[in-house]
């Protein structure tokens, strides 16, 4: 494919909360709120979900996404949020997804819908809502399930002018499945999506966290792309390992531009092969005030993204400052016992205790106007944004 590259963000944590983002610990969504529900009532974990979602994204952060020179919005969200089976008074359903569609074509963005945690867990990390499970390679009911979620999503935004493509499945990962599953729920879900959208761009993710892509050439066809994901080097980017800089030395091995570019030209010799769109749907970086070669490390990542043509989204638009992990752009960096880096409990753990008598004192704490903007990170996103 020649279309011009677009560029962007991803709103990572909204519409799938994440512990890390929250400065808590990794746990699965739906533990979360099980645990809340318990010590409030359902009615309560409904109105904390809510405010939830109505504060830490709204229509001021497209705007501010816009500004920022980006094209696209990569949108992580549970099939909880569309398929949980509740009251009427407790499904959210398409609500958050609707004003999303609505804000970006307000704001002239685009939307890479993603489902970042599939029935049963695709996975078996804490950002597929999973336990240490990922049931949707054991349960054929799990991937029926899912072929229909996306007929009912394509069904509802297949002609809005807001809409660039499906990420079908974040980050599968098989155990010990065989690559043969994935590839043929791929092909039920080109299939169902498809039999209702005929166009739109669909993109598959490569196995392994999104890095392992040869299997996909069977699966290529017209308006279907792939994506990958990339965080290498892992121990220097999440910060695993304090003190390490960029360029240098990680695990014996020297990490400069050099060694990306050769990295990511695997990918873009399947893509040019095949004649295939390629969307980086997640990179990032946990930012150390600069002092290590952050902004060294992005600026040569996207620089070898513009000179590929691989479309791209910044994991993640907003993150409580946190030590490990992708930092937002903006960052919320005050303490408060809502945040309590110092523990014994960490974070969004701490929402449950506190909500009766002070959920306005949370919902301040999800407010982008209570974040800093990083402009070393978000001025390096914005030239490259811009970028002709």
């Amino acid at each position: 494919m020649k279309n011009k590259a677009l560029k962007g963000v991803n709103l990572g944590g909204w519409l799938l909360m994440e512990g890390y983002i929250l400065r808590g610990r990794n746990i699965a969504e739906h533990q979360l709120k099980r645990q809340f529900k318990r010590d409030n009532t359902g009615k309560a974990l409904f109105e904390f979900e809510k405010e939830f979602r109505d504060n830490f994204i709204s229509e001021d952060d497209f705007k501010n996404i816009a500004k920022l020179g980006a094209q696209i919005i990569r949108l992580p969200f549970s099939y909880r949020l569309i398929e949980e089976k509740a009251s009427s008074r407790n499904k959210i359903s398409f609500y958050f997804l609707d004003k999303a569609f609505k804000w970006a074509k307000d704001y002239n963005l685009k939307i890479i819908l993603d489902l970042h945690a599939a029935c049963g867990a695709q996975n078996f990390d804490w950002h597929s809502d999973s336990t240490g499970k990922a049931m949707l390679w054991e349960k054929e009911s799990c991937r029926k399930s899912t072929y229909r979620l996306w007929e009912i999503i394509a069904a509802r935004y297949k002609d809005h002018s807001a809409l660039y493509a499906y990420d079908v499945l974040n980050e599968p990962v098989l155990g010990n499945k065989s690559i043969t599953i994935l590839k043929k729920f791929y092909k039920n879900i080109i299939k169902s999506i498809r039999g209702v959208d005929k166009k739109t761009l669909i993109y598959l993710e490569g196995s392994l966290w999104a890095q392992q892509i040869e299997f996909l050439e069977s699966l290529i066809e017209d308006n279907v792309g792939v994506s990958i994901h990339s965080y290498l080097p892992l121990d220097y980017v999440f910060n695993f390992h304090p003190l390490l800089k960029y360029p240098g030395s990680v695990q014996n091995v020297l990490w400069n531009k050099k060694r990306l570019y050769q990295h990511f030209k695997q990918y873009h010799n399947f893509a040019f092969k095949n004649k295939v769109k390629l969307l980086v749907g997640e990179f990032g970086i946990n930012w150390r005030g600069g002092y290590f070669g952050e902004c060294a490390w992005l600026d040569d990542m996207l620089n070898i993204f513009d000179d590929f043509g691989f479309d791209y989204t910044y994991w993640t638009y907003k993150s409580i400052a946190n030590d490990v992990f992708p930092s937002g752009v903006y960052q919320y960096l005050k303490n408060n016992k809502f945040v309590r880096r110092e523990g014994p409990v960490y974070g969004w753990e701490n929402y449950s205790k506190y909500w009766k008598r002070q959920n306005k004192e949370i919902v301040s704490v999800w407010k982008t106007e209570n974040y800093t903007f990083n402009k070393s990170i978000g001025n390096i996103l914005k030239a490259h944004f811009l970028k002709k």
